[in-house]
């Protein structure tokens, strides 16, 4: 499944380049003393190359292009392996030229955003590929790091899976608190009907059969079946199924990769999890000067 992120765009520079440029400020502070005591008198420029020191699947590298870019325009940054794609272990995955001073700069905060963003699309290759022959698709969840969100979305994508709301302002969805505030899912469900703009679709979360039968009567779009058993859950989809096939239904809830195949065996339109996000191991990456 090498190149699966397809056409995954990397998000534009203009909605990356405050925090980039930020965290560059962040690692640089008032200066670079070692580079700068070490560079004082000549900077002959160089080359590095990055090197994969463990298996995955790579994300971000043209993020860390335009943090080099930023640190100094006169650096080149060539990827060698696309956006979604496989490396090995000692794989060189990027050339990288220009001023050693740029170089040395750019260096800590690039190779962080790449292997925390590599680290994700690789878990998630991981589940993508588990149902990849069935007709489920998997989603990731709001649980990012704040600040990091278009990122860590991006990377999800990467690996292979379907973004879910990006924010607040995607899409209407009555979790238990909500529905808890309003008084039941068919209260929620009428308040926030007549106040939302067009065309947002209405997301219910249920845990019962009961609570499934509401949100069908109230004219859910979207029902998301929460932490059932296995048994509930291909109870509430034939459930649905029979009322209103064009309602779409989503799995959640303690998904893992050893419970994932399962739950899309009931099926479901979608499964959402946050454990790529979450639970993702950075992709160990280095740099190395020639």
């Amino acid at each position: 499944m090498d190149g699966l992120c397809g056409g995954v765009g990397v998000p534009p520079l203009i909605l990356l380049e405050a925090d980039l440029r930020q965290w560059l400020r962040e690692d640089l502070g008032r200066g670079d003393r070692t580079t700068q005591a070490l560079l004082a008198d000549r900077d002959p420029g160089g080359q590095a190359v990055w090197v994969a020191k463990q298996p995955g699947v790579v994300a971000g590298l043209p993020i860390a292009a335009e943090i080099f870019r930023l640190v100094d325009p006169k650096i080149e940054f060539t990827v060698l392996v696309a956006e979604g794609e496989r490396c090995d272990r000692q794989q060189t995955i990027a050339e990288i030229q220009g001023p050693l001073a740029g170089l040395l700069m750019g260096e800590r905060v690039a190779l962080n955003l790449v292997m925390r963003l590599s680290g994700i699309a690789t878990l998630t290759r991981q589940y993508v590929e588990a149902i990849a022959d069935l007709p489920t698709r998997f989603v990731d969840t709001r649980k990012t790091t704040p600040g990091l969100r278009l990122l860590e979305k991006y990377a999800s994508q990467v690996g292979g899976a379907t973004n879910h709301r990006l924010g607040l302002d995607d899409a209407v969805m009555l979790k238990d608190n909500h529905i808890a505030v309003a008084g039941g899912i068919g209260p929620a469900i009428t308040q926030v009907r007549d106040r939302i703009p067009y065309p947002l679709a209405i997301e219910v979360e249920t845990t019962t059969l009961a609570e499934v039968a509401e949100a069908l009567e109230y004219g859910a779009d979207i029902i998301m079946l929460d932490n059932m058993t296995l048994p509930m859950m291909a109870q509430a989809v034939a459930q649905i199924r029979q009322a209103n096939p064009r309602v779409k239904i989503e799995a959640s809830g303690n998904i893992t990769l050893e419970t994932l195949r399962s739950v899309a065996m009931t099926g479901v339109d979608y499964i959402s999890s946050s454990a790529p996000v979450t639970r993702s191991h950075w992709l160990d990456l280095s740099m190395r000067i020639d």
